[in-house]
């Protein structure tokens, strides 16, 4: 899939940066009648998009920091994104083992009491089931406890929702171009300047030819490049700057065969999440380290370390290095408050508007949105404060929001059930009926219409043949990583000959040849 403009054909928004915060904008705003072109230098969810938690949720220990409207509005937003997108976003229950030296099981109420509630406060219809305390000691079919040492006895149940981060930051960009946004993958942004009440962006394409885009506004959603990309702008000097702070994960095999997750609580403050990730695995994290670097980050040894001796604190059975599947990690570009210690600088999103005259005039010059921080689970209404920033600028815009419409129409859990049952009477096993109708929701029912024969082949009931020219066609991925690692996690879930077979496939289809 490709897409492209005319140099001399202005639009109303140029975006870069194509993780969540780009996409989500992007789609607010060409749903509000604005023309819009997003452009990312590397892949759809290529950097922090896909390296997150997997997670939306109000982040409880943000309440110790008093981030009431953080909090409040995550918490409303996990209700709304449950039915944007209910084939990539499902509830997952938390059990928080109680820790009598840690915190006090009164505050851990008051906590759960608030976290609870705080979303309904804006009026947003609570759906997911509230907090209670739990045993954690086997009774009967229920146990909250499984897979913990036994001295683990007392705790809490709360509930939040799991989500296929980089698969939401590509329905969002599917959504956005069949509004008619243009997005244009491996396109990097030079620099901009004011011009004639525009601003005049030069891009660079990914074979290295120029280009240049005229656009009535621009957004930097740029992630961990936010300042680089801003200091390639050309307005008044600005004086925000960004915390870019390391978060890194383990996969290992799974730590018990129930479908809760856990949230353990460190001696230093912090928290880590061991959360249930697809059938054979479990997900470990996260860290919050400083860093300089954010181009390719990793998970350092002692990195890995705090999350095993964390993790091993708890669990009846020790994890060790051999048991780690794999690592990953990635970068939040916070905005920096002032706060010494990582774990309690802000994670709200701090959105700066810049209308720095032309040289010589006084009126407002075209706006530049710059954005600070964010979370996967509040990117929604972060674009929905930035389009509002900018709407002064476009009265011919709407003014209303309308992105809690489902990003397929139609889609709920009752459908995507009765797919999965359509999928699996057409002759497919019901474990790669699941991961079609999870993968791609309702689009799965015409992947799969002329039944296994039109898959081509399949790879240990992972991935399809069929697969790859979709990904190609209508989802820009263009190499093996972004098919196989971040819109499928093929690379993760298929067997080393499972994994050579579709990388072979997936080759020889983008350079046009027969796999062997």
């Amino acid at each position: 899939m490709t897409d492209s403009l005319p140099a001399s054909e202005p639009v109303d928004l140029l975006v870069i940066g194509g993780g969540i915060n780009g996409v989500g904008i992007a789609r607010d705003a060409v749903g509000r009648g604005l023309t819009v072109h997003l452009v990312e230098k590397d892949d759809l969810a290529a950097h922090t998009s896909q390296w997150s938690s997997k997670l939306i949720h109000g982040g409880l220990r943000y309440l110790e920091q008093y981030e009431f409207r953080l909090v409040g509005e995550a918490l409303a937003e996990r209700e709304v994104l449950l039915r944007v997108a209910p084939h990539l976003i499902r509830p997952l229950r938390f059990v928080l083992p109680h820790e009598p030296h840690l915190r006090p099981r009164w505050m851990l109420r008051a906590g759960l009491f608030l976290y609870d509630r705080l979303g309904g406060w804006s009026g947003q219809r609570m759906t997911l089931p509230r907090s209670f305390a739990a045993t954690l000691v086997p009774a009967g079919d229920e146990w909250w406890g499984a897979g913990l040492k036994p001295h683990f006895s007392h705790g809490f149940v709360y509930s939040d929702a799991q989500v296929d981060d980089s698969r939401l930051v590509v329905a969002n960009a599917k959504d956005a171009h069949a509004r008619g946004a243009t997005v244009e993958i491996g396109t990097s942004f030079v620099d901009a300047r004011r011009e004639g009440g525009f601003w005049r962006a030069r891009l660079r394409q990914r074979d290295g030819r120029p280009r240049e885009v005229a656009a009535r506004a621009l957004i930097n959603a740029a992630g961990p490049w936010v300042k680089v990309v801003r200091d390639a702008i050309a307005t008044a000097p600005s004086q925000e700057t960004v915390r870019h702070i390391k978060g890194s994960h383990l996969i290992v095999p799974r730590v018990h065969d129930r479908k809760h997750a856990y949230i353990l609580q460190n001696d230093d403050g912090r928290i880590v999440f061991i959360i249930p990730y697809f059938e054979r695995f479990s997900l470990i994290g996260t860290t919050d380290v400083p860093v300089d670097r954010f181009d390719a980050p990793v998970a350092s040894a002692a990195e890995i370390d705090y999350l095993l001796a964390l993790a091993n604190r708890y669990l009846e059975r020790p994890l060790t290095r051999a048991d780690i599947v794999a690592t990953y990690a990635g970068v939040r570009p916070l905005y920096d408050d002032g706060d010494a210690d990582p774990k309690d600088i802000t994670r709200d999103y701090v959105l700066k508007l810049d209308t720095t005259p032309e040289p010589g005039q006084h009126a407002p010059g075209a706006p530049l949105v710059n954005i600070y921080g964010g979370k996967i689970t509040t990117y929604r209404k972060l674009a929905e404060h930035a389009l509002e920033r900018l709407l002064p600028f476009f009265p011919h815009a709407r003014r209303t929001s309308w992105t809690a419409a489902p990003l397929q129409a139609g889609a709920t859990p009752d459908t995507l059930r009765e797919l999965h049952a359509t999928i699996v009477s057409r002759g497919f096993t019901p474990a790669y009926a699941s991961r079609l109708t999870h993968r791609y929701g309702l689009v799965a029912d015409a992947l799969t219409a002329e039944g296994p024969v039109g898959m081509g082949e399949i790879f240990d009931d992972v991935f399809s043949e069929r697969e790859i020219d979709y990904l190609r066609d209508h989802e820009w991925a263009a190499d093996a990583d972004a098919m196989l690692t971040r819109r499928t996690k093929v690379a993760l879930l298929t067997t080393p000959d499972g994994l050579a077979r579709a990388r072979a496939a997936v080759e020889a289809a983008l350079s046009g040849r027969r796999a062997p």
